[in-house]
């Protein structure tokens, strides 16, 4: 199920870490949450210190910039729904870290130093923020296809052209119907996204391909 595509410039190649071509129903989609699944500091004290020197610069450059918590991406598992065989599901492995994080591991000119030489992406990424993103393809009644321009004013690929979605955001609030909650709105965020931006639900045909977006 998982992928890797090639590109001129080894930056921007990337990993298909899970792929279903037809969709997964919500029921079929679980999320295993705990503190297991936080980034792990790098043993590296001048690489960990880059993280608020990379900030800080970022802050300086853009004032409105500020931090928040955001859901880590920590791994996922894939089982069979019965001794059929026929249907399988995903566990998603969550975490918390935050966008100061994700600047500075992530975004770091050195990101390639955060990374620990192993064939296990979970492994492989300990070190990176990782924030959980979700994202849509949507076509209009119209047979057009949404894309958005990001703002100039955020801290990451300003003024560019992107499908609608975002990273969940987390609340302060921990209770137990936290984590109940956090997968129904982390399947919905998208929907939620183009609310955000006035669409009419009626102009909306229909949701072609709703994915998750892994941040290499």
């Amino acid at each position: 199920m998982a992928a890797t595509a090639s590109a001129a410039d080894p930056g921007t190649a990337f990993k298909l870490l899970l792929s279903c071509p037809a969709g997964l129903p919500r029921s079929r989609v679980s999320v295993k949450f705990g503190q297991s699944f936080d980034r792990i500091p790098h043993p590296d004290a001048a690489l960990e210190e880059s993280i608020s020197e990379i900030w800080n610069q970022r802050l300086q450059w853009n004032p409105s910039l500020y931090n928040g918590t955001k859901f880590r991406y920590g791994g996922h598992a894939v089982h069979y729904k019965d001794d059929s065989k026929e249907e399988y599901c995903v566990l998603l492995h969550l975490g918390l870290t935050d966008y100061r994080t994700f600047v500075g591991t992530n975004l770091n000119p050195l990101w390639e130093n955060f990374l620990v030489p192993s064939e296990d992406d979970s492994v492989r990424c300990q070190h990176m923020s990782n924030p959980l993103g979700n994202g849509a393809i949507v076509e209009t009644s119209d047979q057009k296809i949404i894309v958005l321009q990001r703002s100039h004013n955020v801290g990451e690929f300003p003024g560019y052209y992107v499908f609608p979605g975002g990273h969940s955001e987390t609340s302060q609030k921990k209770s137990a119907l936290w984590a109940i909650k956090l997968m129904k709105k982390t399947w919905l965020l998208s929907l939620n996204e183009f609310h955000k931006r006035c669409l009419m639900e009626s102009s909306v045909k229909w949701l072609r391909k709703l994915e998750f977006l892994l941040v290499p």
